[in-house]
């Protein structure tokens, strides 16, 4: 066995478990590293010539690090030379040649080349499928706006064309909309689909749906998609909640309010992936220029929202 270094020994008797190694101790039981690394293994070409690579595990290890924390790729550099957890978690020690942000780019750009964002989350929904959590008969859509700097001073002197503004209630946003579909029963998402802000949701809606539920449930913004020629001869109930006008109008007590508050708290469900997205991961604003770039890394967001909305059904160990 290698000796430990002086940090490494302090570390490892210290007293108390910080919330960071509670919260990568658990995320390292919860994700099907298996699965991932075999997804990425055919696309993760190795040198023939030159400086041996880093190991794929190690190099998807610190890609989930970055999106844990949200960090740039100088900052990830930084943190797995400071931080003992984020070494251990990525199979590092500090002797050990770490990779530098060059290295940690190539990698994200090898995810971005072969849109691998999207099998990843369709990897980590097969393990939760096999463990039990299966789909059900109904589906929750929403979307949710992730803004974009509006600033004009970068090397083009221009914003960013794929993202657009819109106006929600009395204010302006510029960035895209994040779209998702969601099972009924579980809250976990199992479509994803990335547009500019400007974009009605109820567009998009068909391209969240799997085909296979009975019921779809949405908010005032969906609003007649029943008659769009897309869901033509979909055999399925339509839970649309009502104009919130409509709603304030509504009795106290009578049925109809009671069955807009049944349509609520099926929806309810929905806003617990968002809420890991921007609260938890930090990903309020986008990080790269471009749609596609950006929905690469909140594929995978999405994927760490579903593990940790199931974590309590998964095995331990």
């Amino acid at each position: 066995m290698d000796q430990l270094s002086f940090a490494e020994a302090e570390y490892t008797s210290k007293r108390r478990k910080t919330r960071r190694e509670r919260f990568l101790e658990e995320m390292d039981r919860l994700l099907p590293w298996e699965r991932l690394e075999a997804k990425v293994r055919s696309h993760y070409h190795r040198n023939k010539t030159g400086r041996r690579p880093y190991p794929l595990e190690v190099m998807l290890r610190i890609h989930c690090l970055q999106l844990f924390y949200n960090l740039s790729d100088p900052l990830m550099e930084d943190s797995l030379y400071e931080i003992e957890s984020m070494r251990r978690f990525a199979k590092l020690r500090l002797r050990d040649r770490i990779p530098d942000e060059t290295t940690i780019l190539n990698f994200r750009h090898l995810l971005e080349k072969h849109g691998l964002g999207r099998a990843l989350l369709d990897e980590i929904n097969a393990h939760l499928a096999s463990k039990g959590c299966k789909l059900s008969e109904g589906t929750i859509v929403d979307a949710t706006l992730i803004s974009a700097p509006s600033s004009m001073k970068n090397r083009e002197g221009k914003r960013d064309g794929e993202m657009h503004q819109t106006k929600k209630g009395n204010r302006w946003y510029f960035g895209m909309k994040l779209h998702i579909g969601a099972d009924a029963q579980s809250g976990l998402v199992h479509s994803a689909v990335g547009t500019a802000a400007n974009v009605h949701d109820v567009t998009v809606a068909f391209r969240l749906l799997h085909g296979r539920e009975k019921r779809v449930h949405g908010d005032a913004g969906y609003m007649g998609i029943h008659k769009r020629e897309e869901h033509r001869g979909r055999d399925v109930e339509w839970h649309i909640a009502v104009r919130p006008g409509r709603r304030r109008a509504m009795e106290a007590g009578s049925k109809e309010l009671a069955a807009e508050k049944a349509k609520a708290s099926v929806r309810a469900k929905v806003e617990h992936p968002f809420y890991w997205v921007k609260a938890i991961f930090g990903y309020r604003k986008v990080r790269y220029r471009g749609i596609q770039k950006n929905m690469n890394r909140l594929y995978l967001l999405l994927g760490f929202a579903n593990l940790m909305r199931s974590r309590k059904l998964l095995p331990a160990g």
